[in-house]
C-alpha cells in the first residue's frame, strides 16, 4: 500500500456528495491507497463502486426538507445528544483504525455547518495522531454558502487556518469558484482545480444491452426532491409528447415509497418505471432525450454522453448551485433548461419539442478530476501537512490552476 486515506463525506438530502466521492475512491486505489470512507448520511443499498475501501457508516442524519434548518435522524425524528455522542466516538474509532496519511472532508468547510462541531473534534485528533497528515477539501465547482458575511469569513478563516489544499473538482475555464465564493482571492494560495469527476474518459465506458435506445429517459437523482419533475414529466408522456417513444423513469432510491407506488400503480402503457441503473451513463449515451434535475453527477454523464438535454434544476431553499451551472451551459446552447417555477406538463412538452429539433451541443471541458484528485491525493500525503504549500505550487508551475 502507498499510504491510507479517509474520506468524510455528509449528504443531506440528495445523494450527489456521496456518489462524487463514490467515483474518486476508485482512483485512489489504483494508486496503492487504503481508503476508509466515513459516510454520515443515509446508507445507500448499492455501495460497489467503493470497491476494496472500507465503509464507516455513522448514525445517519438528514435533512427532512430542502431548507436545511433542521436535521433529523434515520427514523425522522429530531437529533439526540446520545446520537451525536455516538457519531463522535464512530469518527474517532474510524480515525483510530485507519491512521490516515491524508484526510478529506467533501464540502467542508464551505458547507455542512451543523456539522463543524464533531469535525473539528476528528480534526484535533488527527492532529494529535498524525501530525503532518494534511487535511484536504474536496468540494465541487460551485458551493452554496449564503450571503451572511460572517460565515463567509468563517469559511476563509477554518481554510486558512486548518486547511492544507482545496481541491476543486470543476474547470475554471467553465465555472471558476469565484463565481460562487468571490473570497477565493483570500485563500488562493489552498485552491487547485482537479477537472471535473466523472465524464469523458472516466466514468463512460461503452455498456453492452439496449435498454435506453432511443428513449426519452427521466431521472431525478436521489429522488428525494423529484416527484414534481416526474408527475410533469409523465404529465406530459399521457398529453402525447413524443408518442412514438418509450419512456423510461428512474425515481432514484430516495423517492418516499408513497409516490413511487403511486406513479407504478397509475403507469400508461409505453412508460417503464425504476428507482436506479447503475448504468445509468451508458443508457444516456443510447437515448433520444434526456430530461432530469441538474446534479453535478447528472450533467456530467450528459455532457459526456452527449445526449440532447431537458434540465429542471433544483431551486428549493437557498441552493443555487444546479441552476448556476445550467444556465452556463443553457447560453452555450447545451441543454434546454426549464426553471421549476415555470414546470407544467406544457412547458415541459415545449422544451422537449425544442430539445428534440436540434443536434446536441458540445462543450469542451476538463473531465480528468477522478485521476487528478487521486495524483494530488498521493502527493500531499507524501510531502505531509508541511509540504502541501510546495506540493500545490509545483503543480501550478505544471500546468495546474
Amino acid at each position: 500500500m502507498n499510504g491510507s486515506v479517509l474520506f468524510y463525506v455528509q449528504h443531506l438530502l440528495g445523494i450527489g456528495h456521496l456518489r462524487r466521492v463514490l467515483r474518486i475512491i476508485p482512483f485512489l486505489a489504483e494508486r496503492g491507497m487504503a481508503v476508509t470512507l466515513v459516510s454520515g448520511g443515509e446508507a445507500l443499498a448499492d455501495m460497489d463502486e467503493a470497491g476494496a475501501a472500507r465503509i464507516v457508516q455513522l448514525p445517519p442524519l438528514r435533512s427532512p426538507d430542502a431548507s436545511f434548518k433542521r436535521l433529523v435522524d434515520d427514523s425522522g425524528r429530531p437529533v439526540s445528544d446520545a446520537l451525536w455522542r455516538a457519531r463522535h466516538a464512530g469518527l474517532l474509532a474510524a480515525l483510530a483504525a485507519a491512521r490516515p496519511d491524508a484526510i478529506l472532508f467533501e464540502t467542508y468547510p464551505f458547507g455542512r455547518s451543523k456539522f463543524w462541531p464533531e469535525i473539528d473534534a476528528l480534526i484535533a485528533a488527527a492532529r494529535a495522531l498524525h501530525q503532518e497528515a494534511p487535511l484536504i477539501a474536496s468540494v465541487r465547482d460551485i458551493v452554496v454558502v449564503g450571503d451572511k458575511p460572517q460565515r463567509r469569513r468563517d469559511i476563509v478563516a477554518r481554510v486558512r487556518g486548518g486547511i492544507d489544499a482545496v481541491l476543486v473538482h470543476g474547470d475554471p475555464a467553465f465555472i471558476p469558484l469565484d463565481a460562487s465564493f468571490p473570497e477565493v482571492a483570500e485563500i488562493a494560495d489552498k485552491v487547485i482545480y482537479t477537472g471535473y469527476v466523472g465524464g469523458s474518459g472516466e466514468a463512460m465506458v461503452a455498456g453492452g444491452g439496449s435498454d435506453g435506445a432511443d428513449e426519452v429517459l427521466v431521472s431525478a437523482g436521489g429522488g428525494a426532491v423529484g416527484g414534481p419533475l416526474l408527475r410533469a414529466a409523465l404529465a406530459a408522456c399521457r398529453a402525447g409528447c413524443l408518442a412514438d417513444r418509450q419512456w423510461r423513469i428512474l425515481a432514484g432510491p430516495n423517492l418516499p415509497d408513497p409516490e413511487f407506488a403511486a406513479f407504478a400503480a397509475d403507469l400508461p402503457e409505453r412508460v417503464v418505471l425504476e428507482r436506479y441503473r447503475r448504468d445509468f451513463p451508458q443508457m444516456l449515451q443510447r437515448c433520444l432525450l434526456s430530461i432530469s434535475q441538474g446534479g453535478y453527477n447528472t450533467t456530467l454523464d450528459i455532457l459526456a454522453a452527449g445526449a440532447p438535454a431537458v434540465v429542471v434544476p433544483f431551486a428549493g431553499g437557498d441552493e443555487t448551485e444546479q441552476a448556476l451551472r445550467i444556465a452556463a451551459l443553457a447560453a452555450r446552447g447545451i441543454v434546454e433548461t426549464l426553471s421549476e417555477d415555470a414546470l407544467s406538463p406544457a412547458t415541459l412538452a415545449a422544451a422537449i419539442d425544442r430539445a428534440v429539433a436540434r443536434p446536441p451541443g458540445r462543450i469542451a471541458l476538463d473531465f480528468g478530476g477522478g485521476r487528478r484528485t487521486a495524483a494530488l491525493v498521493a502527493a500531499l500525503s507524501a510531502a505531509g501537512a508541511g509540504g502541501a504549500a510546495r506540493v500545490l505550487a509545483a503543480q501550478r508551475r505544471s500546468g495546474a490552476r
